[in-house]
């Protein structure tokens, strides 16, 4: 059994001195995964290739992890000083594909592997240190910054798995086998699957804040519901299995896609699973992450949630009944017959890289009624993600789960070869886009249509829902706040708007400037933002008030828009933004911050032109 990866730890224990070191070893062992996994990059050359257009290359995620845990203690206030902060800025989003991730390589300027080596050794010894000399109460709360710590290090695991699937999207070329992560030898004749009943239950989903396992916001809450009985497959759908769909012009039957799938099709011309790798002869081979091997047939087949739902579309028509994807909760009546507590157990299944850095046969782990209820592939699920009842975002990651609460995120469940640290818990919920690639596959249950939820946008938070009132309903303030602000305009190049929140202002500022640019903190505003917009001359992105990357600058008109009292230090702030500012430019800042303060700052470098109560206009001299 690989001792590659750890046990996640709990957050509770009698022992404070006992808890540090679980938690010091916990934080290296991720660490150092991290890494062995881009020593499979062949060349420093290949850090800066992509693998999917919808991705940054490998350098960007290589610098990711290390710049969250530094850009999330600043947040928290657990550390003041930056370690770098133009990696700060440069690593810190665009994993998504949302419309607020920079993916235009124009705006960056990628540092060498050996720069980002060495960034990623200081912050290491940085948490190390913080980890050594930090107090610590048990159990660990929400509001510790040990939590903060936890959240970098969880942050990291998820990384694992997806910079390991980036990693196996590359050509095989750019790749070099790693001693440490191995490809199961076990390729025996695949087995036929079957449906195995699976009698109703009551379920409860969701974990209680006071659960002694770290938990991402979206775990947290309740849901309740009486599953019925149905009918599951076995086996997870083994590449031979769907294979019959491939050779059965699946992939060219319109029929058994959906629009979305017949976007991806059109797209993406796929006539097969993207880790089939075809032969000159029309045979398949299997992209493994280090190898290329003969065809697995009795393994799991990886696909994304759009290949499964058609291939249910297929498997229906075919047999005269219905066939979808298992919903939440009933995959959660399987985990609770598999035996298993909160965490599964790794001799029982292939997770956590305890066995293989690869899937095994579908045959090899039966967990209670059925095999792989965890392990081997994640598998998809009908459900878009939303919220449970109760769900509240945490304040230092408050938009790790609301973007994708817009019915375009479909659940996965039970965890791959790979996944580790709260990925493998029983409470855990990962989404991604139906078109997106994981080390995914998926089992079929028998059973009655579940309605397609309609998309909707999460804005039920009351800071939110009061923007909204604010901007949208109740108005009159903002609208009068924005016609001031192009009155004492003279150019109408440019204009930035820092705390845009739900984006009215920039709205109004696009009907006279050439190019808008709304930028906030969180993404929560950022989502609602984006959906209220329809100029063509507006963007909407989500940046660091005191960290925002460098392109963003060249402004004939700045809008600092109740930021000054969010961030840690105005007085620095007001000092350095007169560098984004064109020459004979405005700032204007609405802010209940001094304004004595202000214009001590300001006044070496601008003209006050207008102070009306919280509202200063400013003009940068020549």
């Amino acid at each position: 059994m690989s001792t590659l990866s750890t046990l996640p730890i709990t957050l509770d224990g009698d022992s404070v001195e006992l808890k540090l070191e679980e938690i010091r070893a916990y934080f290296h062992n991720t660490y150092s995964l991290y890494e062995k996994l881009f020593e499979m990059l062949k060349s420093d050359e290949v850090f800066y290739k992509k693998s999917e257009i919808t991705r940054h290359p490998m350098i960007f995620y290589f610098g990711h992890t290390a710049t969250f845990f530094i850009n999330k203690l600043i947040l928290a206030g657990v550390i003041t000083k930056r370690v770098n902060p133009h990696f700060e800025s440069i690593f810190a989003i665009g994993v998504d594909e949302m419309s607020w991730d920079d993916l235009n390589e124009a705006n960056y300027n990628w540092p060498s592997v050996d720069e980002v080596r060495e960034y990623r050794r200081v912050v290491r010894e940085l948490v190390d240190e913080l980890i050594t000399s930090l107090t610590l109460s048990l159990p660990i709360k929400q509001d510790s910054a040990f939590w903060v710590i936890l959240m970098g290090i969880e942050h990291e695991r998820i990384h694992i798995e997806t910079s390991s699937v980036l990693h196996r999207q590359l050509h095989i070329e750019d790749i070099l086998h790693v001693e440490e992560f191995t490809t199961c030898k076990e390729r025996p004749e695949a087995i036929e699957n079957e449906l195995v009943q699976i009698e109703a239950l009551h379920v409860e989903l969701g974990k209680s804040i006071e659960h002694n396992l770290y938990g991402w916001d979206n775990e947290y809450g309740l849901h309740v519901e009486d599953v019925s009985a149905f009918k599951t497959s076995k086996y997870l759908v083994s590449n031979a299995e769907f294979k019959e769909f491939v050779d059965d012009s699946g992939y060219e039957s319109e029929e058994f896609w959906d629009e979305e799938g017949l976007k991806f099709l059109e797209t993406t011309a796929a006539t097969h699973p993207p880790f089939w790798v075809k032969q000159g002869n029309g045979a398949f081979k299997y992209r493994a992450i280090t190898e290329v091997i003969e065809m697995p047939q009795s393994w799991p087949v990886d696909v994304n949630c759009l290949e499964a739902e058609a291939f249910c579309r297929w498997k229906s028509k075919k047999e005269g009944l219905n066939f979808r994807l298992p919903s939440e909760a009933e995959w959660m009546v399987l985990y609770e017959q598999s035996g298993f507590s909160d965490v599964p157990n790794f001799d029982k299944a292939n997770i956590n890289l305890a066995h293989f850095t690869s899937s095994v046969p579908v045959q090899s782990f039966l967990q209670g009624e059925v095999y792989d209820v965890v392990g081997n592939v994640w598998q998809w699920s009908c459900e878009a993600i939303d919220a449970y009842e109760g769900f509240s975002v945490h304040p230092i990651y408050d938009d790790f789960s609301t973007p994708t609460f817009d019915g375009k995120h479909n659940l996965m469940k039970g965890g791959s070869f790979i996944s580790s640290g709260n990925e493998l818990m029983k409470h855990s919920r990962y989404a991604f886009r139906k078109h997106f690639y994981q080390h995914a596959g998926f089992r079929y249950v028998q059973a009655p249509r579940i309605d397609k939820i309609e998309p909707k946008i999460y804005d039920s938070d009351k800071d939110i829902q009061d923007a909204i009132n604010k901007e949208y309903e109740d108005c009159a303030e903002v609208l009068e706040y924005a016609s001031v602000v192009i009155n004492f305009s003279n150019n109408f190049g440019s204009a930035l708007e820092l705390g845009c929140s739900v984006g009215r202002v920039s709205f109004e500022l696009s009907k006279k400037f050439e190019k808008v640019v709304g930028i906030e903190s969180t993404a929560r505003f950022i989502q609602v933002a984006d959906s209220k917009n329809s100029a063509k001359n507006l963007e909407f992105w989500q940046g660091d008030f005191m960290n925002l990357k460098p392109h963003f600058r060249g402004y004939d008109l700045i809008l600092l828009t109740n930021i000054l009292e969010k961030i840690s230090n105005p007085r620095l702030f007001l000092q350095e933004i007169k560098s984004r500012v064109n020459q004979d430019g405005i700032l204007t800042i609405s802010s209940t911050y001094n304004i004595k303060t202000i214009t001590e700052i300001l006044e070496i470098d601008y003209t006050l032109l207008y102070c009306e109560k919280e509202f200063s206009v400013w003009r940068l001299k020549a």
